[in-house]
């Protein structure tokens, strides 16, 4: 697996979302675990989660307690595997989103991550996303404090504007090291946040790099470019879209959302797909036209 940089750790150019495996339509722990498991195979070693990827009311943390149990059961080292989580988004257990920017929570609720994940520190914790109601700098501020008490090791943040990505960079000090936004063919508005983190040296993180749960499979029926370049290559739509979003800079780094084994394992064959100049212009053309 190509491998690339988020701050002072080298993950593999591809990594592996895993809020499918814990939300609504979720799959048994087994298979899961079972996508887990063969992420690492393929050589994956970035893991995004957050406090807030689980389904019901009282089960705050499935996610993270799902991973940290898919790495004490995969029978050899994982020390290697940079496990990355986010704060600040809730789910009251009603389906709906909500914000907590506040940083008296965000301490504790890295706290509490810190100790279903296991470990001495969070290897890289996220904002998960702006509070309205809390000014931005405060939020930021919970992630010095984070860093100053050895708490977590790195910190990022996630769905950003380019000012909010400066903020962040001139109080974390040089600190900041990510940025995870949404971003695919489909929803292409943060490639102005993905160019400013790579100018910047921060990596980028695009979450849903396919479009989404409900809208991967079907990739290739809205993006025909994708599918015509996959043809020639003879390799899935997905693994076409990840390699072109890999090409687009090096601070790029996918994380796939799976939850079965096959999903993540073609989408981890993605770092190694070389496109060429005419794919690329194939693509960008048609994301223009």
């Amino acid at each position: 697996m190509r491998t690339r940089t988020i701050g002072n750790r080298s993950v593999s150019a591809i990594g592996l979302g895993g809020m499918p495996m814990s939300i609504e339509g979720r799959p048994d722990r087994e298979r899961s675990i079972a996508t887990i498991h063969a992420a690492i195979d393929a050589g994956i070693t970035f893991i995004d989660t957050a406090d807030s990827y689980h389904r019901d009311a009282g089960e705050v943390g499935h996610n993270e307690e799902l991973i940290a149990e898919a790495l004490a059961s995969y029978g050899r080292d994982t020390s290697h595997i940079l496990v990355a989580t986010k704060g600040g988004h809730l789910r009251p257990g009603d389906g709906s989103w909500t914000l907590n920017g506040h940083p008296e929570y965000l301490v504790e609720a890295a706290k509490a991550s810190l100790a279903r994940l296991g470990g001495d520190a969070i290897g890289l914790y996220q904002f998960h996303r702006p509070d309205p109601e809390v000014p931005y700098a405060d939020s930021i501020g919970a992630l010095v404090q984070l860093l100053d008490d050895g708490i977590i090791e790195q910190a990022g943040i996630s769905n950003a504007t380019v000012e909010q990505i400066d903020e962040a960079h001139s109080i974390l000090g040089g600190k900041l090291v990510s940025v995870q936004n949404q971003f695919s063919p489909r929803f292409l508005s943060s490639r102005s946040e993905l160019e400013h983190s790579a100018a910047l040296g921060l990596a980028f993180l695009p979450w849903s790099p396919l479009g989404g749960i409900s809208n991967a499979a079907e990739l290739a029926d809205h993006h025909a470019a994708f599918a015509e370049v996959a043809d020639r290559h003879g390799v899935s739509p997905q693994q076409v879209t990840l390699a072109w979003e890999l090409s687009i800079a090096s601070t790029v780094v996918p994380i796939p959302g799976s939850s079965r084994p096959a999903s993540i394992t073609d989408s981890a064959a993605a770092a190694e797909l070389e496109l060429s100049a005419d794919d690329i212009a194939t693509i960008e053309a048609s994301l223009v036209s």
